[in-house]
């Protein structure tokens, strides 16, 4: 795939020397963040492997996005957690490795909090300490056979998270014999004075509360026999949000799953109920999810958001075939940061998810490329720089198909169809799909229902990855894609007879590398 044009850049430097002019001639090679699928409005690590989002959390005026990192491959290793920071949640500088593996294990997942209170003591002459918590990981105990190799440890840093000190008495939380016992999201809950954890315990959630940070006391389980199954549950995060337009509070509870998810392999579920400081209780009676796409895992939300929105990121991947993308320096990157809220719908809540206004406002500079399509009518809109775009439009029509393609007739298709009731995402030619067996062998449906009669449609398209929202985030995919050659056309068939698709525009993303 030809993203740009980089030749390598050579440098001529003259240099005098006692009257006389010399050559050097030096080899630039192009710059990172041009290679072949890198993602440009998207983050990704510098180079290697990366997957989960771990320890997302705001403190002074900066976003901390820490994550499960192997700095020696781009395929799955011993666990470090990498580090980047944001202002805005879009421009990311990239810090140095944050916590690397110890006596105890690996480093898992986790997350991370703002101790204001100093409630852990480590904070020193006025310090505020941030406290990561997360998941050992012990090789040897696993190779052992023993189901106690995963415990909780956690570290602290009094430089807003450049440089981190262990707890000299890690773990904080043992394991009686649980084979998957990780992924720790912890948070301040104001009406029990207590710090609350919640980790994956195979097949369930589990809840634990603490003073101090440093000891914990059992409070209750969740889900033995609630929500999907398919799989081991993964990166629980526990939150309350109003209903919007009401005064109403509910608690949500977000679970991956791997497998078991709707489309295949890994997925991010969530229940909607309620939570008194001890149990997490809902009457929900099927699974949810949060996306119907294939890549979105491992999402959890941040903590301190002086605005008190529920800010998102997901792993932009999927464990079926991460391992295997076509891509050469590194490997994976996260979804655009998302606004969760929650839509009441008759008399049953959603979680919606949709991008922060800081993603849109990425297009600023961009002079847009009008979308119309009267009913019954099919349209084509070139448009140079497709695989970095923006594409928006509202209709009320139920049936109509939307085609990316490229010179090599490579094709990524979705469709909305009022019969069936769903929505279909194929990208089963839309590239490179036979690097591993499940990427492209299916196309990916999405049951619709509850949709506003006019509502928006609006799609990101990164050089490897597309994420679509309808109406403001009720109904998401977002999909990994490898085309070939950049898309360069735009096709949408609208097959309505009285509805036609307007107020719509193409918008150039610029990039934040």
């Amino acid at each position: 795939m030809k993203k740009k044009t980089f030749s390598c850049l050579i440098v001529v430097l003259l240099f005098a020397c006692k009257g006389n002019t010399e050559k050097t001639i030096e080899k630039i090679e192009p710059r990172m963040y041009t290679e072949d699928y890198r993602p440009q409005f998207h983050f990704s690590p510098p180079e290697k492997w990366m997957n989960d989002p771990n320890g997302l959390v705001y403190n002074e005026g900066v976003y901390h996005l820490f994550y499960q990192y192997y700095p020696e491959d781009i395929v799955w290793g011993p666990m470090h957690w990498g580090h980047a920071i944001s202002k805005d949640m879009v421009h990311w500088e990239h810090k140095p490795i944050a916590l690397y593996p110890d006596e105890h294990g690996l480093i898992f997942s986790g997350s991370a909090v703002v101790d204001k209170k100093n409630t852990s003591g480590f904070g020193t002459d006025g310090k505020i300490p941030l406290v990561a918590i997360f998941t050992y990981h012990s090789e040897e105990g696993e190779k052992a056979g023993r189901d106690d190799f995963q415990t909780q440890g956690i570290a602290y840093s009094l430089d807003n998270g450049d440089t981190w000190e262990k707890f000299e008495k890690n773990p904080v939380i043992g394991n009686n014999g649980i084979k998957d016992f990780r992924d720790p999201k912890v948070f301040w809950h104001d009406d029990s004075k207590s710090w609350i954890l919640a980790l994956v315990a195979g097949d369930h959630a589990k809840f634990y509360a603490s003073k101090n940070l440093k000891d914990w006391d059992y409070l209750s389980d969740f889900g033995k026999t609630m929500g999907a199954h398919g799989g081991v549950w993964e990166c629980p995060d526990l939150f309350p949000l109003k209903v919007e337009g009401t005064d109403e509070e509910k608690w949500v509870l977000i679970i991956s799953i791997n497998p078991g998810a709707p489309n295949g392999g890994s997925g991010t579920q969530y229940f909607i109920g309620d939570f008194d400081g001890v149990q997490f209780t809902s009457d929900q009676k099927e699974p949810k999810w949060l996306d119907w796409g294939t890549d979105n895992y491992a999402g959890v939300t941040y903590n301190n958001i002086p605005s008190n929105e529920r800010i998102f990121i997901g792993w932009m991947s999927n464990w079926d075939y991460a391992r295997d993308t076509p891509t050469k320096k590194w490997r994976s990157a996260m979804t655009t940061p998302r606004n969760l809220a929650l839509r009441k719908i008759g008399e049953e809540v959603f979680l919606t998810n949709y991008p922060l206004k800081q993603v849109f406002e990425l297009t600023k500079s961009s002079t847009p490329k009008e979308i119309v399509v009267p009913p019954n009518t099919s349209e084509t809109f070139y448009f140079d720089g497709l695989n970095q775009s923006q594409i928006r439009f509202k209709t009320s029509s139920k049936d109509f198909k939307i085609t990316f393609k490229n010179s090599l007739n490579e094709t990524l298709e979705l469709a909305l169809d009022s019969e069936s009731n769903i929505f279909l995402l194929d990208r089963t030619h839309s590239g490179k799909v036979d690097f591993q067996s499940d990427f492209g062998h299916k196309k990916h449906i999405m049951p619709i229902g509850g949709i506003n009669e006019e509502f928006e449609v609006t799609i990101l398209l990164d050089w490897s990855s597309i994420e679509l929202f309808m109406d403001r985030g009720l109904y998401v995919m977002t999909e990994q894609i490898f085309p070939t050659e950049p898309y360069d056309r735009l096709i949408i068939e609208n097959y309505d007879a009285q509805s036609q698709i307007s107020d719509g525009f193409i918008k150039k993303v610029e990039s934040v590398w």
